[in-house]
């Protein structure tokens, strides 16, 4: 339950608190924060701390765009937004004695529930399933490759291939992946098991699953720790999609279901097969799917990624266990029954992925919608399934026009992130020789590799 500020702090100072560093994503992802005194938290977060609303279209590059009146951007005179400590989700940083994460929901200075804020649109999307009597659970997979700096950028701490699903000193020679394995476990963010994966320095940590606000939560928290504390170790943790044109992407998989209120899990027919639920919320995910991929790869980088023959989805298509389609459907039945969505790329921010695709789903539901056939064999060869976008700017005009997407969505939310990614868009094609190339630019890595 939500304690009050006063009991708060008596509980943080008998951990040793003294700091509570009171974090929220933007819309990139980014971590914003600001460090609150536990000696004066009564104050400090009573009506607050307030943030510009500038943070929401902020370029990496310290560029802020105007995304039209409502927006809370230029046009609106940049006002303020005010934060608003969860403490269900304070966490010590055990790598940092003395201080704590919380997150923060994001509400207009009126107290009301931003239309914007990366958490509030998901939790305006759960709303929608407790009106259904659904409950969404999902199970996040994420990689992400760790880097050194070079006379020349940034490289792998490792360069020998072959060494997938490995752990120890030949594919951790640093031990940069086991304390960050230990540090994980210490934050309680649900993590359970690791690995190093398919390309050389790239390693898979696995979360357990659980409703979906709490999943994003723990997703959004790993994703910061990982960054965090290979920053303190000298060297980077990036969840770019495709770093590296000699090597494979990073991605983020998401394994999603829905139970009852009583934790049934309502993705099966009691069998072997689906459930009418299941076939529904796949029907959604695939009618939405050019425009969801706006979305779950947000970046010029990430489509760089997908392609045909690359264990990347290429299509709009779903499958029994069939790795090579977008929409998996893994193999467990009964309470195990789910999808997995396989577009994902790292650098997503994980309450907009859960939030835009369990809004797709959700659509499929409550439409009674039919799925197109099962894939069969090696999918990418099946054209009777659309290829999905290749590029961000064909994402963005798949979203724009998407009018269905837009009714599950809060439209001002839509507005700031279409502008934020068509300036990259832009900005790509006006600084790139070749804009076409599937080859990963200097202006990508110069863009994304530190703060995605």
């Amino acid at each position: 339950m939500l304690h009050d500020l006063a009991e708060t702090r008596r509980i943080l100072e008998t951990q040793d608190i003294d700091v509570v560093r009171l974090i929220f994503p933007d819309i990139l992802g980014i971590t914003r924060s600001k460090d609150l005194l536990v000696s004066q938290i009564e104050r400090a977060a009573a009506h607050g701390p307030a943030f510009c609303q500038g943070t929401w279209v902020t370029t990496t590059r310290g560029g802020v765009l105007d995304a039209g009146a409502g927006t809370g951007s230029i046009e609106d005179g940049l006002p303020d937004m005010v934060s608003k400590l969860d403490t269900d989700t304070i966490r010590p940083i055990p790598w940092l004695p003395g201080v704590a994460y919380a997150i923060a929901d994001i509400d207009n200075p009126d107290g009301s529930r931003s239309t914007i804020a990366p958490r509030a649109v998901l939790r305006s999307v759960l709303d929608e399933y407790d009106k259904e009597g659904l409950i969404p659970v999902c199970g996040p997979e994420l990689e992400f490759y760790i880097a050194q700096r070079t006379d020349d950028g940034w490289a792998r701490c490792i360069d020998k291939t072959g060494r997938v699903y490995m752990t120890g000193a030949l594919v951790d020679p640093a031990g940069h992946y086991l304390h960050l394995l230990r540090m994980l476990d210490q934050l309680n963010v649900g993590a359970f098991a690791g690995n190093h994966e398919f390309s050389p320095s790239q390693y898979e940590i696995n979360l357990w699953h659980s409703e979906a606000m709490d999943a994003a939560d723990r997703t959004f928290l790993f994703k910061t720790a990982v960054k965090d504390v290979l920053a303190e170790r000298g060297v980077l943790g990036t969840f770019l999609g495709k770093p590296w044109n000699d090597e494979g992407g990073s991605g983020f998989h998401l394994h999603f279901s829905v139970t009852d209120p009583s934790g049934m899990n309502k993705m099966h027919d009691g069998g072997a097969g689906l459930s009418e639920v299941a076939l529904q919320m796949i029907a959604g995910v695939i009618e939405h799917a050019p425009a969801i991929a706006a979305f779950t790869n947000p970046t010029v980088n990430a489509y760089k990624r997908l392609g045909p023959d690359t264990l990347a989805p290429y299509r709009s298509n779903w499958g029994y266990d069939n790795r090579s389609t977008m929409l998996r459907i893994p193999p467990e039945r009964g309470q195990g029954t789910r999808l997995e969505l396989r577009i994902g790329d790292g650098t997503a921010n994980p309450y907009i992925v859960l939030a835009v695709v369990l809004a797709a789903a959700l659509d499929g539901v409550r439409r009674g919608l039919t799925p197109p056939p099962a894939a069969e064999g090696w999918a990418y060869e099946d054209e009777s399934s659309p290829v999905l976008p290749m590029t961000l700017r064909e994402a963005l005009d798949a979203l724009e026009a998407d009018g269905g997407l837009r009714h599950l969505l809060p439209s001002d939310f839509i507005d700031v992130f279409v502008t934020m990614k068509r300036d990259e868009a832009d900005r790509y094609d006006a600084e790139v020789e070749d804009p076409s190339t599937r080859d990963t630019t200097r202006w990508e890595l110069e863009e994304y590799i530190e703060d995605l």
